[in-house]
C-alpha cells in the first residue's frame, strides 16, 4: 500500500529539477561613430596667348611726320579652385624697366599706376581695362591721334595687382595691353623686356 506514494514523490521531484535548468538571455553591444575627412589643397594654373607666340607681346611702329601709337594684347586665364579666391600681379622682371634694342632705349613711361595718361614720345606702357585705366582698348597701329591711358610697368618687387578675387575660378580671363610711342629719332630695332605675371591662390 505505501509503494504507489513513492513513485509519485520521484516523479514529481524529477519535473522540478529539468524547470531549474531554463536561463533567460540577455543582449550586450557598442557602437562608435567616426567622421571620414578628405582634404583638397588649393591649386592654380595660368595660360596666357602671348604663350603662343614664343611668350612674345608684338606690334609694329612706322613712324614719320608726327609720332606714332601701338599696342598689344596679352590675355591670361586662370584656373584656380581655391574658395578663397586669387591674386594676379605683374612687373618687371628687374629693375631695369626700358625696352632694349642693342645700345637703344624706349623709356618706360613715368605715369604712375595711380595716375595713368597718355603716353609721352619715345615711351612705353601698360594698361588693363576698368580702373584706374580705361574702360575698354582696342588694337592701335602707328596711330598719331591716340588717347588711351597708360602706366609705366612697376620695377621687381613693386608688383601691380591686375586682379583681386573671392571665390574659385574656371577659365577666368585678364587683359594686359602693352604700347609703346616714337618718333623718327627713335632708332629702327627689335626693342624687348621682360614682365612677370605671378597668380597665387588663396
Amino acid at each position: 500500500m505505501k509503494q504507489p506514494l513513492k513513485l509519485a514523490l520521484v516523479a514529481s521531484t524529477g519535473v522540478f529539477a529539468v524547470v531549474g535548468l531554463v536561463v533567460a538571455p540577455t543582449a550586450n553591444a557598442a557602437t562608435q561613430n567616426v567622421t571620414v575627412e578628405a582634404t583638397v589643397n588649393s591649386t592654380i594654373s595660368m595660360t596666357t596667348t602671348s604663350q603662343g607666340t614664343s611668350n612674345k607681346v608684338s606690334f609694329v611702329l612706322n613712324p614719320g611726320a608726327s609720332a606714332v601709337e601701338s599696342n598689344g594684347l596679352d590675355t591670361i586665364t586662370i584656373n584656380c579652385n581655391s574658395t578663397n579666391g586669387y591674386t594676379l600681379t605683374v612687373q618687371d622682371v628687374d629693375a631695369t624697366t626700358t625696352l632694349v634694342s642693342g645700345a637703344n632705349s624706349i623709356a618706360a613711361s613715368s605715369n604712375t599706376v595711380g595716375a595713368p595718361a597718355t603716353l609721352a614720345t619715345n615711351t612705353w606702357g601698360f594698361a588693363t581695362p576698368g580702373s584706374p585705366f580705361d574702360a575698354t582698348y582696342s588694337t592701335e597701329s602707328s596711330s598719331t591721334s591716340a588717347t588711351s591711358k597708360w602706366a609705366g610697368m612697376p620695377a621687381s618687387g613693386s608688383p601691380f595687382t591686375l586682379k583681386d578675387t573671392a571665390t574659385t575660378a574656371t577659365n577666368e580671363t585678364t587683359d594686359v595691353w602693352y604700347a609703346a610711342k616714337v618718333d623718327s629719332s627713335k632708332p629702327t630695332g627689335t626693342y624687348t623686356d621682360v614682365v612677370v605675371y605671378t597668380a597665387t591662390a588663396k
